[in-house]
């Protein structure tokens, strides 16, 4: 029963590498080549032995599998099914970080804490979450269902579900697909999590969006924006300098 648990898992694993990276070849290719699944069964074991009580040997581990794989997941971390770690060098995730369904990770993330404190100090991370090449999640807060945190993101506050954040620090762009024009991390946009029926319903199914490399730049469109304005400014002084000299030739 057990053998065929542990069969039927690393199934799921492999499965879940092929769904999500189209670099898959064939299933020998994946089982030897990919350090994110090797650091995911490591983790497993120093897991298990760190809720039984044990200290050093999970720690070794650890620490095994971080110089094996250049991927550091401390064996108190809570790890959901589905998880998927692309390349993986650099991620670096917390004793009390906590992962959810289908979680998909990039190279150099950091799921971290912000201080020496006690506790439960590391992100909660939802179902369905990709987290972007070099994003650092910091602090204990939750990043909701279905989130996108965009490449180089610096987060520190908690992520409605369904939300885009970019940027440092990070700020929610896009809720549900649509762009938001309000100050991020208000309570509105929190209280989505509670309120969205379709939240709830959708949260065991595998529905991932990968999709993070057209990213909204706030920044730019601040520019624009601002290059715009200049530009009406400028046109409007120019009439009223004809305005002025048209005026002036008219003796008035």
């Amino acid at each position: 029963m057990l053998f065929k648990r542990l069969r039927n898992r690393i199934k799921k694993d492999i499965r879940v590498v092929f769904e999500r990276d189209p670099a898959a070849r064939s299933v020998i290719e994946v089982i030897f080549c990919y350090s994110g699944l090797h650091a995911i069964w490591l983790h497993r074991i120093s897991h298990k032995l760190y809720l039984k009580g044990w200290v050093l040997l999970p720690r070794m581990i650890s620490n095994f599998g971080r110089f094996v794989t250049g991927i550091e997941i401390h064996p108190g971390a809570t790890i959901g099914e589905g998880l998927f770690i692309d390349h993986g060098t650099g991620i670096v995730i917390g004793e009390t970080a906590e992962l959810g369904k289908n979680v998909t990770l990039y190279q150099g993330v950091t799921l971290g804490g912000t201080g020496k404190e006690k506790g439960k100090r590391h992100p909660t991370i939802g179902n369905n979450v990709v987290v972007a090449s070099g994003a650092k999640v910091l602090g204990s807060f939750t990043v909701g269902d279905h989130a996108k945190i965009g490449a180089g993101s610096v987060v520190l506050k908690p992520v409605p579900a369904y939300a885009t954040v970019v940027g440092i620090p990070g700020r929610v762009v896009v809720m549900h697909g649509k762009r938001v024009g309000q100050p991020v991390y208000t309570e509105e946009m929190l209280a989505v999590m509670d309120e969205d029926a379709d939240v709830k319903e959708m949260e065991d199914e595998l529905d991932v969006d990968l999709d993070h490399d057209e990213l909204p730049d706030p920044v730019k469109d601040a520019l624009t924006q601002l290059s715009e304005k200049l530009t009406a400014m400028e046109n409007r002084v120019q009439e009223l300098e004809k305005e002025l000299e048209e005026k002036n030739a008219k003796g008035l």
